[in-house]
Protein backbone atom coordinates (compact mmCIF):
# COMPACT_ATOMS: atom_id res chain seq x y z
CA UNK A 1 0.00 0.00 0.00
CA UNK A 2 1.13 3.08 -1.06
CA UNK A 3 1.67 6.09 1.25
CA UNK A 4 -0.38 9.23 0.92
CA UNK A 5 0.86 12.31 -0.75
CA UNK A 6 2.66 14.39 1.65
CA UNK A 7 0.78 17.97 2.14
CA UNK A 8 3.13 20.83 0.59
CA UNK A 9 3.55 23.69 2.89
CA UNK A 10 5.05 27.31 2.38
CA UNK A 11 6.13 28.84 5.43
CA UNK A 12 5.62 33.06 5.39
CA UNK A 13 7.50 34.47 8.05
CA UNK A 14 10.13 37.12 8.67
CA UNK A 15 11.39 35.68 11.49
CA UNK A 16 14.26 32.84 11.07
CA UNK A 17 13.36 31.31 14.60
CA UNK A 18 9.88 31.18 13.76
CA UNK A 19 10.32 28.95 10.34
CA UNK A 20 13.07 26.78 11.76
CA UNK A 21 10.56 25.88 14.46
CA UNK A 22 7.71 25.21 12.34
CA UNK A 23 10.23 23.57 9.75
CA UNK A 24 10.94 21.09 12.53
CA UNK A 25 7.69 20.52 13.77
CA UNK A 26 5.85 20.03 10.70
CA UNK A 27 8.41 18.12 9.39
CA UNK A 28 8.75 15.57 12.22
CA UNK A 29 4.93 14.57 11.36
CA UNK A 30 5.22 12.44 8.02
CA UNK A 31 1.81 14.08 6.97
CA UNK A 32 3.87 17.07 5.41
CA UNK A 33 6.89 18.70 2.95
CA UNK A 34 7.83 22.27 3.05
CA UNK A 35 8.64 23.51 -0.22
CA UNK A 36 9.61 27.14 0.69
CA UNK A 37 10.20 29.62 3.21
CA UNK A 38 9.36 33.46 2.13
CA UNK A 39 10.85 35.88 4.13
CA UNK A 40 8.46 38.58 3.16
CA UNK A 41 4.65 38.88 1.72
CA UNK A 42 6.50 39.46 -2.04
CA UNK A 43 8.50 36.40 -1.58
CA UNK A 44 4.97 34.46 -0.43
CA UNK A 45 3.28 35.69 -3.43
CA UNK A 46 6.47 34.37 -5.79
CA UNK A 47 6.35 31.10 -4.21
CA UNK A 48 2.92 30.83 -4.09
CA UNK A 49 2.38 31.48 -7.97
CA UNK A 50 5.90 29.14 -8.65
CA UNK A 51 5.55 26.31 -6.19
CA UNK A 52 1.79 25.79 -6.15
CA UNK A 53 2.01 24.59 -2.72
CA UNK A 54 -1.00 22.89 -0.94
CA UNK A 55 -0.81 25.10 1.81
CA UNK A 56 0.56 29.05 2.27
CA UNK A 57 1.21 29.57 6.29
CA UNK A 58 1.30 33.02 6.41
CA UNK A 59 2.06 35.45 9.30
CA UNK A 60 0.67 39.20 8.78
CA UNK A 61 3.08 41.57 9.82
CA UNK A 62 6.11 40.98 7.70
CA UNK A 63 8.56 44.04 5.60
CA UNK A 64 8.60 45.12 2.25
CA UNK A 65 4.60 43.31 1.52
CA UNK A 66 2.50 42.68 4.31
CA UNK A 67 0.79 39.21 4.77
CA UNK A 68 -2.85 41.28 4.22
CA UNK A 69 -1.37 42.02 0.56
CA UNK A 70 0.21 39.04 0.00
CA UNK A 71 -2.87 37.15 0.56
CA UNK A 72 -5.09 39.52 -1.78
CA UNK A 73 -2.37 38.97 -4.44
CA UNK A 74 -2.12 35.07 -3.70
CA UNK A 75 -5.96 34.57 -3.89
CA UNK A 76 -6.57 37.18 -6.84
CA UNK A 77 -4.14 34.79 -8.98
CA UNK A 78 -5.64 31.29 -7.62
CA UNK A 79 -8.54 31.31 -6.52
CA UNK A 80 -8.33 28.30 -5.45
CA UNK A 81 -5.37 29.21 -3.36
CA UNK A 82 -5.03 28.55 0.29
CA UNK A 83 -3.94 30.70 2.94
CA UNK A 84 -3.93 29.88 6.96
CA UNK A 85 -2.86 32.57 8.51
CA UNK A 86 -0.69 32.27 11.23
CA UNK A 87 -0.06 35.48 13.82
CA UNK A 88 0.82 36.81 16.68
CA UNK A 89 -2.29 39.43 15.91
CA UNK A 90 -5.79 37.80 16.93
CA UNK A 91 -7.69 40.46 16.88
CA UNK A 92 -11.58 40.47 15.12
CA UNK A 93 -10.43 43.38 13.03
CA UNK A 94 -7.20 40.58 11.98
CA UNK A 95 -8.96 38.38 11.42
CA UNK A 96 -12.61 39.11 9.49
CA UNK A 97 -10.27 40.88 7.19
CA UNK A 98 -7.90 38.24 6.80
CA UNK A 99 -11.04 36.33 5.74
CA UNK A 100 -12.24 38.81 3.61
CA UNK A 101 -9.19 38.71 1.65
CA UNK A 102 -9.22 35.20 0.77
CA UNK A 103 -7.78 33.44 3.96
CA UNK A 104 -9.35 30.05 4.62
CA UNK A 105 -8.83 29.50 8.40
CA UNK A 106 -6.54 31.53 11.02
CA UNK A 107 -4.64 31.00 14.41
CA UNK A 108 -2.88 32.65 16.73
CA UNK A 109 0.88 31.83 17.59
CA UNK A 110 0.49 30.48 20.70
CA UNK A 111 -1.91 27.89 18.86
CA UNK A 112 -0.93 24.45 20.17
CA UNK A 113 1.07 22.31 17.51
CA UNK A 114 -1.25 19.68 17.58
CA UNK A 115 -4.02 22.52 16.57
CA UNK A 116 -2.07 23.66 13.82
CA UNK A 117 -1.20 20.59 12.35
CA UNK A 118 -4.66 19.60 12.40
CA UNK A 119 -5.69 23.33 10.69
CA UNK A 120 -3.41 22.98 7.60
CA UNK A 121 -4.47 18.83 7.32
CA UNK A 122 -8.03 20.52 7.16
CA UNK A 123 -7.40 23.16 5.12
CA UNK A 124 -5.25 21.37 2.49
CA UNK A 125 -8.87 19.23 2.49
CA UNK A 126 -10.76 22.20 1.25
CA UNK A 127 -12.24 23.05 4.98
CA UNK A 128 -11.85 26.04 6.98
CA UNK A 129 -10.10 26.27 10.41
CA UNK A 130 -10.35 28.73 12.69
CA UNK A 131 -8.92 28.46 16.39
CA UNK A 132 -11.70 27.77 18.91
CA UNK A 133 -11.76 31.03 20.26
CA UNK A 134 -11.72 33.11 16.89
CA UNK A 135 -14.41 30.47 15.60
CA UNK A 136 -16.91 31.80 18.69
CA UNK A 137 -15.95 35.43 18.69
CA UNK A 138 -16.72 35.27 14.59
CA UNK A 139 -20.08 33.78 15.30
CA UNK A 140 -21.00 35.96 17.36
CA UNK A 141 -19.80 38.81 15.87
CA UNK A 142 -22.10 38.08 12.92
CA UNK A 143 -25.03 36.94 14.77
CA UNK A 144 -24.64 40.47 16.08
CA UNK A 145 -24.19 42.02 12.77
CA UNK A 146 -27.18 40.76 11.63
CA UNK A 147 -29.61 41.68 14.62
CA UNK A 148 -28.59 45.17 14.12
CA UNK A 149 -28.95 45.24 10.28
CA UNK A 150 -30.51 42.61 8.78
CA UNK A 151 -27.62 41.47 6.65
CA UNK A 152 -23.54 41.60 6.77
CA UNK A 153 -21.98 44.53 6.72
CA UNK A 154 -18.48 45.05 4.48
CA UNK A 155 -16.16 48.02 4.13
CA UNK A 156 -16.04 49.44 1.37
CA UNK A 157 -12.27 49.47 -0.71
CA UNK A 158 -10.30 52.21 0.02
CA UNK A 159 -6.98 51.55 -1.40
CA UNK A 160 -6.00 49.46 -4.56
CA UNK A 161 -3.39 46.45 -4.07
CA UNK A 162 -1.02 48.71 -5.88
CA UNK A 163 -1.55 51.56 -3.49
CA UNK A 164 -1.15 49.41 -0.29
CA UNK A 165 2.22 48.20 -1.71
CA UNK A 166 3.34 51.99 -2.57
CA UNK A 167 2.35 52.70 0.56
CA UNK A 168 3.73 50.18 3.11
CA UNK A 169 7.26 50.84 1.29
CA UNK A 170 7.13 54.19 1.90
CA UNK A 171 6.19 53.74 5.33
CA UNK A 172 9.49 51.88 5.45
CA UNK A 173 11.25 54.48 4.26
CA UNK A 174 12.16 53.65 0.82
CA UNK A 175 12.46 56.69 -1.84
CA UNK A 176 10.83 57.01 -4.72
CA UNK A 177 13.44 55.17 -6.48
CA UNK A 178 14.01 52.51 -4.36
CA UNK A 179 10.10 51.83 -4.91
CA UNK A 180 10.17 52.08 -8.31
CA UNK A 181 12.91 49.13 -8.50
CA UNK A 182 11.32 46.75 -6.00
CA UNK A 183 8.04 46.96 -7.84
CA UNK A 184 9.32 47.18 -11.56
CA UNK A 185 7.52 50.33 -12.06
CA UNK A 186 8.71 53.86 -13.55
CA UNK A 187 9.61 56.67 -10.76
CA UNK A 188 6.95 58.96 -12.72
CA UNK A 189 4.41 55.99 -11.95
CA UNK A 190 5.65 56.03 -8.09
CA UNK A 191 4.80 59.50 -7.65
CA UNK A 192 1.39 59.82 -9.05
CA UNK A 193 0.69 56.62 -6.53
CA UNK A 194 1.73 58.88 -3.83
CA UNK A 195 -0.51 61.71 -5.27
CA UNK A 196 -3.50 59.17 -4.78
CA UNK A 197 -2.67 58.02 -1.58
CA UNK A 198 -2.27 61.39 -0.62
CA UNK A 199 -5.20 62.45 -2.17
CA UNK A 200 -7.35 59.76 -0.76
CA UNK A 201 -5.99 59.56 2.61
CA UNK A 202 -6.18 63.17 2.66
CA UNK A 203 -2.73 63.45 3.79
CA UNK A 204 -0.46 65.83 2.79
CA UNK A 205 2.98 64.76 3.48
CA UNK A 206 4.97 61.47 3.82
CA UNK A 207 5.38 61.85 8.28
CA UNK A 208 1.28 61.29 7.48
CA UNK A 209 1.67 58.68 5.21
CA UNK A 210 4.05 57.34 7.81
CA UNK A 211 1.95 57.53 10.72
CA UNK A 212 -1.57 56.25 8.44
CA UNK A 213 0.54 52.91 7.92
CA UNK A 214 1.71 52.59 11.32
CA UNK A 215 -2.13 53.32 12.69
CA UNK A 216 -3.77 50.89 9.88
CA UNK A 217 -1.45 47.89 10.25
CA UNK A 218 0.31 48.26 7.21
CA UNK A 219 3.99 47.77 9.12
CA UNK A 220 5.24 45.77 11.68
CA UNK A 221 5.01 47.95 14.55
CA UNK A 222 1.19 48.31 13.78
CA UNK A 223 -1.53 48.19 16.12
CA UNK A 224 -4.48 46.98 13.88
CA UNK A 225 -4.94 45.73 10.44
CA UNK A 226 -7.61 47.54 8.33
CA UNK A 227 -5.92 48.08 4.38
CA UNK A 228 -8.28 47.00 1.71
Amino acid sequence: MTSPKPITVVLADDHAVVRQGLCSLLLSDGRFRIVGEARNGREAVEMARTLRPDVILMDIAMPTLNGAEATRQIVAENPKAKVLVLSAHGDDVYVERMTELGAVGFLEKQTSADVLTKAIAAVAKGKKFYSPAIAKRLSENRRHRIDRTGGTVHKPNTLTSRESEVLQLVAEGAANKQVASKLGISIKTVEKHRQHLMDKLRIHDTAGLTRYAIAEGVTESAARLTIV
